[in-house]
């Protein structure tokens, strides 16, 4: 496991934060943390757990994985290694047909992009029948 990036995550926070316009307080108060506990976060004085990631993550309508990711929690590889299990998982499902595999994965992918997941999209599509 990678050592947490404590600096780092804080910052990217404050910049998601402010992309969201919400206030420390307003994200505090939607992520169920403290306004003085989120600030320490921001200013890198704290280590947040996985589950205040995840809360915050909710709060921002971002992926946790990216915040696990910037936190050192999860290594880069780990989440393209994971995307790339569940995308074999659905073409290996034999109780549903091509189209419907396709399909699936074309929701897969724009849930991930909404969310802000920038993956393998497009070396992932490559080796993906039509």
């Amino acid at each position: 496991m990678a050592s947490l990036n404590v600096g780092n995550l804080g910052e990217y926070l404050r910049e998601q934060r402010r992309n969201a316009q919400l206030s420390l307080r307003q994200l505090a108060d939607a992520a169920g943390v403290s306004n003085p506990y989120l600030s320490q976060i921001e200013r890198g004085l704290r280590k947040p757990s996985a589950e205040i990631l995840q809360q915050l993550a909710k709060a921002l309508r971002i992926s946790a994985e990216t915040l696990y990711v910037q936190a050192g929690i999860l290594d880069e590889r780990e989440r393209e290694q994971d995307e790339l299990e569940t995308r074999a998982a659905i073409l290996a499902d034999p109780s549903i047909n091509e189209r419907q595999k396709q399909a699936l994965l074309q929701i897969y992918e724009s849930f991930r992009k909404e969310n802000g997941a920038d993956g393998l999209a497009a070396d992932a599509d490559a080796g993906t029948p039509s």
